[in-house]
């Protein structure tokens, strides 16, 4: 309880660094404005029942398991990495480079003879995923000693170290560096969590909740844009074949005898070559409009 306004408050982790922008761009469309300067780790917010702090993802699984954050935004290979015992609300798929998941991936220079994870035997790996990795190679009952790597992982590689984990979302900057993959060995997307405790109190779920179906609606409307259009009765099943929709169009009649009124959510990516189709099968005054959220 915030002694100066009386009211309930949230304390929510959003993840400082690579995920920061993403992540308050998905809260924006959701509805909820965040926004912080360069120097701040306490961003404002719109919703006076939150109160958020900016810390690394790394830690989020920490904080909110020890109760210092009541719920939180951090990836699943950090809640993997610190064994965070918190309750996962949902998956957010999204990232500092697109809405798909991040790949953490054994990787070795081109010229390495390692082929595969079983070549790591007595071998050394750098990674930030100290604990993750261990369990991991353990797994594979590979004999490994693994390091914490404080940064430049991928310079590391064939001269400091064997091989690297490393995370990657395109791959694009190992190959830069002349490292190959040899296997992939986590896959990871960002997930809302909570602190058990808090998930068991009914005003903090409630808002939790509330903010996960917020995030999730944007996430959702992703990529997708709403479109409207006016044609004749008779046409319809010729319009119907051409649009792909997430479910039946909404139709709705118009004063003028004859014609009606279709609205219909599909992929911004085929509007380009839809268009041009529904106004050859009889469509009028078809009008595009984005999509903040889509709540299913």
């Amino acid at each position: 309880m915030n002694p100066k306004t009386n009211k309930k408050i949230l304390k929510l982790g959003m993840p400082k660094g690579s995920l920061q922008e993403a992540t308050m761009e998905i809260f924006k469309k959701a509805g909820i404005r965040v926004s912080a300067s360069d120097r701040s780790y306490f961003p404002y917010c719109d919703d006076e029942e939150i109160e958020i702090m900016l810390v690394r993802s790394q830690e989020m699984g920490k904080y909110v398991q020890d109760g210092l954050f009541d719920a939180g935004l951090t990836g699943k290979d950090w809640i993997l990495e610190t064994n965070a015992k918190v309750h996962e609300v949902c998956e957010l798929q999204y990232g500092k480079s697109g809405f798909r998941p991040v790949r953490w991936v054994l990787a070795v220079p081109n010229d390495s003879k390692i082929k595969s994870v079983r070549d790591l035997n007595g071998k050394t790996v750098a990674t930030e995923l100290v604990n993750y990795v261990t369990r991991y190679l353990k797994s594979k009952k590979v004999k490994a000693k693994v390091e914490f790597s404080w940064g430049a992982t991928e310079a590391k590689a064939g001269m400091l170290v064997d091989a690297i984990v490393e995370l990657t979302e395109t791959g694009r900057s190992l190959k830069a560096n002349q490292l190959r993959i040899v296997e992939d060995v986590l896959s990871s997307t960002t997930r809302f969590i909570a602190n058990p405790a808090a998930w068991k109190d009914p005003w903090k779920r409630h808002k939790i909740e509330n903010i996960a179906i917020l995030l999730q609606g944007a996430l959702a409307a992703e990529g997708m844009v709403g479109l409207k259009m006016n044609l004749q009765e008779k046409s319809l099943a010729s319009i119907m074949d051409i649009l792909p929709s997430l479910k039946r169009p909404t139709v709705s009649q118009l004063t003028l005898p004859g014609w009606i009124a279709i609205e219909v959510v599909v992929e911004e990516k085929i509007v380009k070559r839809i268009l041009p189709q529904l106004k050859r099968a009889g469509a009028e005054g078809i009008i595009e409009y984005p999509l903040n959220k889509l709540i299913a």
